[in-house]
């Protein structure tokens, strides 16, 4: 894998610029950090869940965001019904499989939605997206299980049998699609004590797929960006209270110099 740069503090820019409606029907654990990264990112947040107004909510947004990690049958027909529209129209379709692996509900929440209708980007952490792939893993709840197989292989193939992009979060996120493959070393390990950092990214991600039909660019600059935030927001924390706090003032100050000098991305 070779060192690369690519343009993510100008696909920051786009969103600090455009402010793109994205739209998503999430965990409701972590709603308000969901539009809150959005929001500090410079997009607009809304969060619409009622099978009475997604579609008409879907019409104005410039990506879509579905997450299961609070699951219910009637959820799962709303996003059905939102990302019809969002097919549509053309819009970026991300689905977050929250907890797959560990329940019945989830795997088959994840099954339907990606039979019936237009995926764009998949993101989980490890276990998640191994089981999505069809391997017998569990998942411990919604926190990432070991698995002992190939990862980047599994994200490739899984890539190329649904023809979406797919991200991996963990350690090391790493972002399949289009035949090409990166691989984003920023972040820090108070990540992994806060609860909602992995929501906040595929919210993340989202705004960034609202600006760049690049979906594994858009994925990787969104992973990278979000990633940087959490170095800048640890050296100022004393633990994972602070770091919360400082992890939104972080990716609000984000700037150039700060993104290219530490910019971690391997393709």
């Amino acid at each position: 894998m070779d060192q690369i740069k690519i343009p993510a503090y100008d696909l920051l820019a786009k969103i600090r610029q455009q402010s793109p409606v994205v739209h998503h029907l999430t965990n409701w654990v972590t709603i308000y950090d969901c539009a809150q990264v959005v929001k500090v990112l410079g997009g607009s947040p809304v969060m619409a869940h009622a099978r009475e107004e997604v579609a008409e909510m879907a019409e104005i947004a410039a990506a879509l965001v579905l997450n299961i990690g609070t699951l219910t049958t009637g959820m799962v027909t709303a996003m059905k019904l939102a990302a019809q529209v969002a097919n549509a129209r053309g819009i970026p379709v991300l689905l977050d499989a929250c907890g797959a692996g560990a329940t019945a509900l989830r795997d088959w929440a994840v099954r339907e939605l990606l039979e019936e209708v237009r995926i764009d980007l998949l993101k989980g952490n490890a276990s998640e997206i191994a089981r999505v792939s069809g391997l017998r893993v569990r998942t411990r709840g919604v926190d990432a299980a070991r698995v002992d197989q190939d990862l980047t292989a599994v994200a490739q193939k899984l890539a190329r049998d649904r023809r979406c992009t797919v991200a991996v979060t963990g350690k090391v996120d790493l972002v399949a699609g289009g035949g090409r493959l990166y691989l984003i070393r920023n972040g820090h390990p108070l990540m992994g004590h806060v609860v909602g950092t992995g929501c906040m990214a595929a919210s993340v991600m989202g705004a960034f797929a609202a600006v760049e039909p690049d979906l594994a660019q858009a994925a990787a600059a969104g992973l990278a960006c979000f990633g940087i935030a959490a170095e800048c927001a640890a050296e100022k924390a004393a633990g994972p209270g602070s770091f919360k706090e400082q992890l939104f003032d972080c990716l609000y100050h984000l700037d150039r110099e700060t993104m290219e000098q530490r910019q971690q991305i391997e393709s």
